[in-house]
């Protein structure tokens, strides 16, 4: 059974092959132990015939593993070269196995041949938030998904208001869904070692907190606020309504305190405060 993933030897023999030298610029660091692969799998909940994406497939490392499952994978790779050798390692390694690839940048990616339900990803540290919201903003049909991260966006990502990594990215991701983390992942089934540590982080889809407007306007007071997360919500939010005296009115009419800071607030939080600037830009 482990003939069908990739060991320490196969990733080097295919850098190899490509010519390539991972790159910090794209995030590359390739999982080489068939028991992490097999560890991730499992806690993705993916099962036979479920259809996942998968943002940056690397040399195929997940992507085997995924497809050993019985997963339908549609993946998406920017470099080339991987991308040209990926469909021939599947083929040897797992004949018959259904995979889709799409050369591109996923930042672009708006469409799919597919309707995944799962994400499942080891994502570019460099790229993770920005890319894993563009596609939950993009494809409603995800409702689960497993993605591997730098531990300390991990956990920013999980955070409850409050915390000291509670962020601009924990609220947003709040809301597509319910997000909790994983596990550690170490640093050693990585080629190369990278020096950071990694966190798998679970989500839950649920349905929309608003619409579509709502969310652009929610997330729009959510960067106003984190950039000056020091600042009351107040003085922070005055340069979204033009005044602090504007953006504490709002605030109040939205049943919150103007002294509060954005790190206190929740996502529905920030959702009524949008709500109540929607309505009186719109009466």
């Amino acid at each position: 059974m482990a003939s069908t993933l990739l060991g320490p030897a196969e990733i080097r023999d295919l850098a190899d092959l490509l010519g390539i030298q991972p790159t910090k610029k794209l995030g590359q660091n390739f999982v080489h132990d068939a028991n992490t692969v097999r560890r991730i799998v499992t806690a993705s909940r993916v099962t036979e015939g479920t259809s996942v994406v998968e943002i940056g497939p690397g040399l195929g490392s997940l992507t085997l593993g995924l497809l050993e499952r019985g997963a339908v994978v549609t993946a998406v790779e920017i470099d080339k070269r991987l991308a040209e050798q990926l469909p021939e390692t599947v083929r040897l390694l797992q004949p018959g196995a259904e995979l889709t690839l799409i050369v591109d940048d996923a930042m672009r990616v708006v469409s799919l041949p597919t309707e995944p339900t799962h994400l499942v990803a080891n994502l570019p540290y460099n790229i993770s938030v920005p890319v894993l919201l563009h596609f939950l903003e993009h494809f409603p049909s995800l409702t689960r998904g497993l993605v591997m991260v730098q531990a300390e966006v991990g956990q920013r990502l999980a955070a409850d208001p409050g915390s000291k990594v509670y962020g601009s990215p924990s609220i947003k991701a709040a809301w597509y869904g319910e997000w909790s983390t994983a596990g550690l992942v170490s640093r050693q089934v990585f080629w190369p070692v990278p020096n950071v540590d990694s966190i798998l982080v679970a989500y839950d889809r649920r349905e929309p907190k608003g619409t579509e407007p709502e969310r652009v306007a929610t997330f729009e007071l959510v960067d106003a606020a984190f950039q000056q997360r020091r600042k009351m919500l107040r003085q922070s939010l005055s340069s979204v309504f033009g005044s602090s005296g504007e953006a504490s009115d709002t605030i109040e009419a939205a049943g919150l305190k103007a002294t509060s800071r954005g790190e206190e607030l929740t996502v529905d939080d920030f959702l009524a405060i949008a709500r109540v600037r929607l309505a009186a830009a719109g009466s």
